[in-house]
């Protein structure tokens, strides 16, 4: 197995960001104001804001053509959004809520997968650091053989798994104290935000134990 990545093709990883972006962010966020706007109430917009991300898998799946554990992740994850929304009153208040303990309930998942073989993040990291062919899954997949590899997966999901639980804490508060409208962007600035500063701690902390890992890889030099 080669430790050399194979190339990633820049258009369909492009594509791909944006496709993301797109679905969970813009999409999600202009439906509720549009939805509002109109007249709608705010538990209705909400539960059609959160449709967005499905589609976005729908997307996926349909691309590739297959089913990775990514994608299983995130179908998990929106049907447990879906069934906590729905779950008790249905207030937008409580719906910001359950929402909140939506993310908690992943940062929990991401802790409890350091017991499972690979951890969480390990299938994160494939899906945004390989261009999803063949060829670079079995490049991904065969890096788990170094002990190096394996330490920063699980450290990377540590890392995740207690940002989003204090950031579950953070949004319940703050779910008390803004109005509704203000917890829908604070929702989806906080969340993305923090997001965003994991994706910068992931790549700065990958790329300084790349070296490391490098190292712990190269083939000893040959004896005569």
């Amino acid at each position: 197995m080669s430790e050399q990545a194979p190339a990633r093709k820049g258009r369909t990883a492009a594509i791909g960001w944006a496709l993301t972006i797109a679905f969970n962010i813009v999409a999600p966020i202009m439906t509720y104001n549009q939805l509002a706007s109109a007249g709608y109430d705010e538990v209705t917009a909400l539960l059609a804001s959160a449709a967005w991300p499905v589609a976005d898998i729908a997307v996926y799946l349909a691309w590739h053509r297959r089913v990775d554990e990514f994608a299983v992740i995130s179908l998990v994850f929106m049907a447990l959004t879906i069934a906590v929304t729905l779950a008790g009153p249905q207030s937008a208040r409580l719906i910001l809520v359950k929402d909140s303990l939506v993310t908690g309930i992943f940062g929990l998942a991401c802790l409890a997968s350091l017991a499972a073989p690979r951890p969480m993040m390990f299938y994160f990291g494939r899906k945004f650091a390989t261009d999803g062919t063949t060829a670079a899954v079995a490049w991904w997949n065969g890096l788990w053989q170094y002990e190096g590899f394996r330490r920063v997966q699980r450290n990377l999901t540590i890392g995740w798994g207690l940002a989003y639980i204090a950031e579950a804490v953070l949004r319940v508060a703050l779910s008390y104290v803004l109005s509704t409208s203000a917890m829908v962007t604070v929702n989806s600035v906080l969340s993305y935000a923090v997001t965003g500063v994991l994706i910068f701690w992931t790549i700065t902390y990958a790329r300084r134990s790349r070296p490391k890992t490098a190292a712990a890889t190269a083939p000893e030099p040959a004896t005569t």
